[in-house]
């Protein structure tokens, strides 16, 4: 199962770019009872969870490489990355496909939920607190309203997260 994602080219992908008076579309998904949204701009496609081919001594939030038509993309276990209980891969276990700073990238999560429209009035700033998600990652905390119900997305700089150099994805920027 592979979902392919028309969406139109943007002239900048980064967070900070967005004025605070548009509003900004995110792909929400599932990291056991929490929920959180990653820009829908950098989302490629989502595909069903086949297991990877596994790289020996890489770190075990990697689960491994995928040939994407071509691609030999490295695939992140979420779940893992963020310190979280193993999850059980079933038929709602979904990874995305990212196009993070030219690079694309997978990560596995327990499930997709939608894609949001988030105006400025529903983003709150990212709290300073001590959790499994380091808060630099965290831009913020959108609210949705479902007649008497609210939900919390935390909204993730994924490019930001992706990028870092514990994750070991990326070259290191040349000073």
């Amino acid at each position: 199962m592979s979902l392919a994602l028309d969406r139109p080219a943007a002239a900048t992908d980064s967070p900070q770019d967005a004025t605070a008076l548009h509003a900004r579309e995110y792909l929400s998904f599932k990291l056991g009872a929490e929920e959180y949204g990653i820009d829908i701009l950098k989302v490629q496609e989502i595909r069903g969870y086949e297991p990877p081919t596994r790289i020996a001594n890489a770190p075990l939030f990697i689960k491994g490489v995928v040939n994407l038509r071509g691609v030999i993309v490295p695939v992140v276990d979420m779940r893992l990355r963020f310190g979280l209980a193993d999850a059980e891969y079933n038929g709602f276990t979904v990874v995305i496909i990212l196009d993070v700073a030219g690079r694309t990238v997978g990560i596995v999560v327990d499930s997709v939920s939608d894609v949001l429209e988030l105006g400025s009035g529903q983003v709150r700033p990212a709290p300073e607190f001590s959790a499994a998600v380091d808060a630099s990652y965290i831009t913020g905390l959108g609210t949705l309203k479902t007649g008497d119900d609210e939900r919390l997305l935390i909204l993730l700089d994924i490019e930001a997260l992706v990028r870092s150099p514990d994750m070991g994805l990326m070259d290191a920027e040349p000073f």
